[in-house]
């Protein structure tokens, strides 16, 4: 397969790029992987466009966008090759979904506000996935979804049935509620129930933060980087003081951790 060397690619040249990669006498890497195989790199490259979104660095979104296309080429290039579908049928399937799902942009249905236009995403979203009830849409949310980030979409969808607190109190109440029971499995030494009174505690908090408008995601992920700066004070703290962190007692370093906050 020929290629021409360019000053400028655009999208077609990607899946050419790609054809001649994984045609005989590419590159052995390339021709050898399958879905599987680079399942993880997807995962990692779309973390990577959600780390130059929060850093709003505008040249790596731009860098990692292209890593994420990567991987789209890829995967539809391998089911090209077996006749199953090709990269245009991608692009068909997502163009008739984004033209069924906006009947008030492509159609003559109302919808004048967002949430207007998301009530209409659903029930459409609904009808053509032939989901008769919300327990047939928590079964869609896909279980390869961070799980913080799939309670709370199961949660929403819950609420939709009517099936919810009336207000945050409710929720904080039964995170109470399930923090009660995680400390009577701890004390039974119950291995199994404290597993599952752990999730139950966590699904409970995930609550709490959808009705207070907090991404429980993004809440966690801020945690962990404050943390992370804390204790970096706390060690500088602690070696400009002599202090061997590993032989200190606990309450020598919550003193020194409430010093830094």
């Amino acid at each position: 397969m020929s290629f021409t060397l360019k000053d400028s690619y655009k999208f077609e040249d990607l899946v050419s790029i790609m054809k001649l990669l994984r045609a005989p006498g590419g590159c052995p890497w390339d021709r050898e992987q399958t879905h599987k195989s680079i399942r993880s790199n997807f995962i990692e490259e779309t973390y990577e466009v959600i780390e130059a979104i929060d850093t709003e660095n505008e040249e790596l979104l731009k860098e990692e966008l292209g890593d994420v296309l990567l991987q789209v080429v890829f995967h539809a290039e391998m089911e090209s090759e077996k006749n199953s579908f090709n990269i245009d049928d991608v692009c068909d399937g997502i163009c008739k979904k984004l033209i069924v799902r906006h009947p008030h942009v492509f159609s003559d249905t109302i919808a004048d506000t967002t949430d207007k236009v998301l009530e209409n995403w659903d029930n459409i979203k609904m009808q053509t996935k032939s989901q008769k009830s919300q327990s047939d849409a928590m079964d869609s949310v896909s279980r390869s979804l961070p799980s913080l980030m799939r309670s709370e979409k199961v949660q929403k969808k819950a609420a939709k049935s009517g099936f919810d607190w009336e207000d945050v109190s409710g929720a904080l109440d039964k995170v109470s509620e399930e923090l009660c029971e995680l400390k009577e499995a701890i004390a039974k030494g119950d291995k199994e129930n404290q597993a599952e009174e752990l999730g139950d505690l966590l699904f409970s908090v995930v609550n709490v933060s959808r009705f207070i408008k907090v991404d429980s995601e993004k809440a966690l992920y801020d945690a962990c980087d404050k943390f992370i700066s804390r204790f970096k004070k706390v060690e500088k703290l602690a070696a400009e003081r002599n202090i061997d962190m590993k032989s200190a007692e606990l309450k020598q370093l919550d003193s020194l951790w409430n010093e830094v906050k």
